[in-house]
């Protein structure tokens, strides 16, 4: 197929190097625009933008989609088969989805209807989730609301995070969008719609989705979060009227009892008291503009007493 790809993080790489190595011709990428980042907010380059320039194919960023006229007009001027969406961060105007005979198809990090929007790996393993996958879909002018292709299944650890999952996920993901551009050329696939009753959301990550609070969640409630959301919003709480970051963390099974927030170091851990009588190991934490620390070690350093508490 001819085709136009539009991706921009880590995800989308092994997709694009795939559909090329299969030997569909890609006539444009279209990635964001290089951002800066990092304390020296030096240009970062996306990942999608340093492969396609690598094999010497064409790149657009556009700031602006909908109303950009040379862009319209140079997508016209391919006419592609097809336009693959593979974590682009863009919305899809109406009259991109209208241009390619086959649409749109967009590979999608979850089992669609479940966690339609921004972050669906983050917020599958967030929810606890213990199964996961992708789906190829057409995208239309609603969010993640299309008719579905085909899908792949795969199991969430119980301490898996979602960093891992999006290694994970990205290469699942190849052999189904290249199995989907197969079906569509031959005529052997269509789409099915989305029980649009069963949807939840994946909406994007806040600050905010990284508070611990214990006093409404249980221990696993809080792990499965961190899990989902480290390295941010990862899980903070307030100790001493200062952020209080927690890098590792695990569910204990240690026999005592604590009120939510509730610190305690007595088993040689330091623990925290969560939602239901359950209990937190803090394996790794770190007290704003100090260093990251095993929890017992700050205990020491910072010599905390007994009675303190996580708010």
């Amino acid at each position: 197929m001819k085709l136009v790809f539009c991706g921009t993080p880590e995800f989308a790489v092994p997709t694009l190097r795939a559909v090329l190595d299969a030997g569909h011709e890609v006539a444009l990428v279209l990635t964001q625009p290089d951002r800066p980042a990092g304390r020296k907010m030096e240009l970062q380059v996306p990942p999608v933008k340093r492969l396609a320039l690598q094999r010497g194919l064409r790149v657009l960023q556009p700031e602006r989609i909908k109303s950009d006229q040379e862009l319209r007009g140079t997508l016209e001027g391919i006419q592609p088969d097809a336009i693959l969406v593979v974590a682009y961060g863009r919305i899809i105007p109406g009259w991109m989805l209208e241009l390619p005979r086959f649409g749109n198809i967009n590979l999608h990090g979850s089992l669609l209807p479940k966690y339609r929007g921004a972050a669906p790996i983050q917020w599958a393993v967030a929810k606890g989730e213990t199964e996961t996958g992708v789906t190829t879909m057409r995208l239309d002018a609603g969010l993640d609301t299309g008719d579905m292709l085909l899908e792949e299944r795969i199991p969430i650890g119980p301490d898996t995070t979602a960093t891992e999952l999006f290694a994970q996920l990205s290469h699942v993901g190849v052999e189904v969008v290249l199995q989907t551009l197969d079906g569509l050329a031959k005529g052997t696939l269509t789409g099915r719609p989305q029980n649009h009753d069963e949807a939840t959301l994946a909406p994007l990550l806040t600050r905010e989705d990284g508070k611990l609070d214990l006093a409404h969640r249980t221990a696993q409630e809080a792990y499965n979060r961190w899990r989902g959301f480290y390295p941010w919003p990862g899980a903070h709480a307030t100790l001493h009227g200062k952020r209080f970051l927690v890098h590792r963390m695990h569910p204990s099974s240690a026999d005592l009892k604590l009120v939510p927030g509730e610190l305690d170091w007595s088993t040689g851990e330091l623990l925290v008291g969560a939602a239901e009588e359950t209990l937190l190991v803090l394996d790794e934490v770190q007290l704003e503009g100090k260093p990251r620390l095993a929890g017992i070690n700050f205990v020491r350093d910072f010599q905390l007493h007994a009675g303190e508490h996580l708010d």
